[in-house]
């Protein structure tokens, strides 16, 4: 009975909301410690030049927690490796570290407006009422953004390795 209860705890933590960041963070920290010299990764597109299927991992500009708090500059201008290299260490910092520590730096960024604007909004009434169904909503969103942040995390990382000669993976 024991051991049962043990397998089905550790299968259902693989599927927990802290596991799914914990890989994250891990893959955002592997990225962090494989990349010596992030500026080699500047005007690298993020688009594979050897038709990677996985380089379409990087186009989800159209949501706001991967598209960051600034557009790329200029008209037409895609963003580099390096931009995303940025961004996801930033993503990862904002979950070690919370949204507040960006704040008192005066650095909110457009996930930080949206939650003060939510709180801001509060009080009782219609928001409240069904509670479960939106933290639900907002935990399978969770999910799907962390795994992909991790998948582009890891891309990111075997592209740097790729691109400084360190061996295809």
């Amino acid at each position: 009975m024991m051991m049962q209860l043990c397998s089905e705890f550790s299968s259902n933590a693989r599927h927990s909301v802290l596991s799914v960041m914990q890989r994250f963070i891990a893959a955002a920290n592997n990225m962090d410690e494989t990349i010596l010299v992030p500026s080699l990764l500047r005007d690298v597109p993020l688009e594979d030049e050897e038709g990677d299927p996985q380089g379409s991992n990087f186009n989800n500009n159209n949501h706001p927690l991967l598209r960051g708090s600034e557009e790329p500059a200029g008209p037409g201008k895609q963003r580099d490796l390096y931009e995303h290299y940025l961004l996801l260490k930033s993503i990862r910092n904002d979950i070690e570290w919370g949204l507040r520590q960006r704040e008192r730096a005066g650095a909110a960024g457009l996930l930080g407006v949206s939650v003060m604007q939510e709180e801001g909004e509060g009080g009782a009434g219609e928001a409240d009422a069904d509670l479960e169904s939106q933290f639900r909503y907002h935990l399978r969103g969770l999910f799907a953004v962390l795994s992909k942040l991790t998948a582009q995390a890891d891309l990111l990382t075997r592209r740097y390795k790729r691109e400084i000669g360190g061996g295809a993976l």
